[in-house]
């Protein structure tokens, strides 16, 4: 592309993005799921740029992030309000 006399790099690399931010959302998922959510969100917004096989992969990656990180997060507020209630009977 050219705009105003200057020549424009395509901007590539979408697909290796999502595919890297789509395996971080799987892990992260099991350590840090808020964290792991915003990168799945991340990860499939980028999948959606570009249109290979490795960005399809990507945004089944993401999508597996996403879920993971949604259930780990619902499990960690079970936990937490368990916990919080265990303890106040216990001052009771």
């Amino acid at each position: 592309q050219v705009w105003f006399g200057f020549i424009m790099a395509e901007k590539k690399g979408h697909d290796v993005v999502s595919y890297i931010l789509g395996i971080v959302s799987i892990v992260m998922a099991f350590f840090q799921p808020l964290a792991a959510l915003i990168l799945g969100v991340i990860g499939l917004v980028q999948s959606k740029k570009d249109k290979t096989e490795l960005s399809r992969k990507g945004k089944t990656l993401s999508i597996i992030g996403i879920i993971l990180s949604i259930i780990m997060l619902i499990v960690l507020i079970i936990f937490t309000f368990y916990q919080v209630g265990s303890n106040l009977q216990g001052l009771i």
